[in-house]
């Protein structure tokens, strides 16, 4: 389904629109419509970061910064997140004004070109933002120029269960249930139509690790979470 808006909007302008609109209920809907298990999912990227011991740490789509936060428990010395969302910005700046003398900051960005010049960090993040990409391929090819030879990409992204026991009613949920109570919250009809959309459009897991394959890196790892819902997938420059 397109948004109402306007239905010759490139996708980055809908996604840059979509963003700025539900910013304010972001987190509130994110807590809801996961039970609160995205801070789980959020603590084992944390986790596979830290084994990493980076010194940098850029995290793409940082939205309202709830990971590049997080990132402060790996003890990197620098921590940068990116969004192309002003208002996501806005709302991860208020929480890192609670955080004093951190090392995370926070910028205006595209995640399909970054700003940042080749080999620049140790470990790049994305969370539930790969999918979100114009040209998945170019932002992939991003991600693996700004970091340093031997570095890691993460990322972590929702997928469909493959066991009908799980799946039926995970669709149900996420198909009928999760757009109702979104646009509920957060008075945006499309947002919660386009999430259970793009999920459901991402490639499948085999498919995505080739397109990091093709984007340059050598090694790609996956685990799955909580049941098949989330895949976490660990690529090396």
């Amino acid at each position: 389904m397109k948004p109402q808006h306007d239905n010759t909007a490139d996708k980055k302008e809908q996604v840059i629109e979509m963003f700025n609109s539900i910013s304010g209920k972001y987190d509130l809907l994110n807590g809801m419509l996961s039970l609160g298990v995205d801070k789980y999912w959020r603590y084992r990227v944390v986790r596979l970061v830290k084994k990493k011991k980076p010194e940098t740490i850029l995290d793409v789509a940082t939205g309202t910064g709830d990971l590049a936060i997080a990132m402060l428990k790996t003890g990197a010395n620098t921590i940068v997140g990116v969004d192309i969302s002003v208002n996501m910005l806005q709302v991860a700046k208020k929480k890192l004004s609670a955080t004093p003398q951190s090392s995370v900051t926070l910028q205006l960005a595209d995640g399909e070109k970054l700003p940042f010049e080749d080999a620049s960090f140790d470990v790049v993040t994305i969370v539930f933002g790969v999918r979100n990409f114009d040209n998945r391929l170019a932002g992939l090819k991003e991600m693996h120029r700004v970091l340093n030879p031997g570095g890691t990409l993460i990322v972590l992204e929702f997928s469909m269960p493959r066991n009908p026991f799980i799946g039926l009613p995970y669709k149900f949920y996420f198909f009928k249930v999760l757009p109702w109570i979104g646009k509920m919250v957060s008075k945006n009809s499309y947002a919660y139509i386009y999430l259970p959309q793009s999920v459901e459009e991402f490639p499948k897991a085999e498919v995505f690790a080739q397109e990091l394959l093709d984007a340059g890196f050598s090694q790609v790892n996956k685990q799955s979470l909580t049941f098949g819902l989330v895949d976490m997938y660990e690529a090396k420059k």
